[in-house]
């Protein structure tokens, strides 16, 4: 059991995508989403000009590919709907591998305005690694990120992200999420100006 720790550069809702009761990482951090396993957890922090706050903490429940979470029945919600609410708008199930070996990317928040796709996206998401971690276990606070308590003070991490934790940090990090309210808590920090995330 492994913990590790980054930091939400932007918080859109997207990744993480915290919606439809599932927490996700299907885009961006590649090495988390390459290297974390069924059992430990993730924890995004704000920047630091936020406060390194704790924007959301995911209890890793299942780990599958592109193509199987593009076509599971229980995650078809979590495809971009761009005529629904922001939160379907933020879906992150947006690849899937064409016949000819290559990546088709959604419409989603990764590509351009008008659907087509961004290389530099793909590159990023896809080149080292096509897995997505899934959670039910979580808590995403969003733009009401809380306050890293002073004892987990090693999360703090500068760039890419920290995993190299001994166990009784770890077993201690456990022990304070599940004493936390669980789900969506917040709305994404970049909806601020947004009455509703339904």
């Amino acid at each position: 059991m492994r913990l590790f720790s980054y930091i939400v550069s932007r918080d859109f809702g997207f990744a993480p995508n915290p919606f439809h009761g599932i927490c996700t990482l299907a885009a961006c951090k590649p090495q988390i989403r390459k290297h974390a396993m069924v059992g430990d957890y993730v924890v995004g922090l704000t920047p630091k000009p936020d406060g390194n706050r704790i924007c959301y903490v995911m209890e890793v429940a299942e780990k599958i590919s592109f193509d199987e979470y593009w076509n599971d029945p229980r995650f078809q919600v979590k495809k971009p709907v761009f005529n629904m609410s922001d939160k379907y708008k933020a879906g992150d199930n947006i690849y899937f591998r064409k016949h000819d070996g290559t990546w088709h990317q959604q419409k989603s928040h990764h590509t351009n305005e008008d659907g087509s796709p961004i290389q530099a996206n793909i590159d990023t998401d896809t080149v080292s690694t096509d897995q997505v971690l899934i959670a039910s276990n979580f808590s995403y606070w969003g733009v009401g990120a809380i306050p890293l308590p002073e004892k987990f003070g090693a999360l703090r991490v500068l760039r890419s992200h920290r995993n190299d934790f001994d166990r009784k940090f770890v077993d201690d990090f456990i022990l304070w999420f599940r004493h936390q309210e669980k789900g969506v808590l917040g709305q994404p920090e970049k909806w601020q100006h947004k009455r509703t995330f339904q």
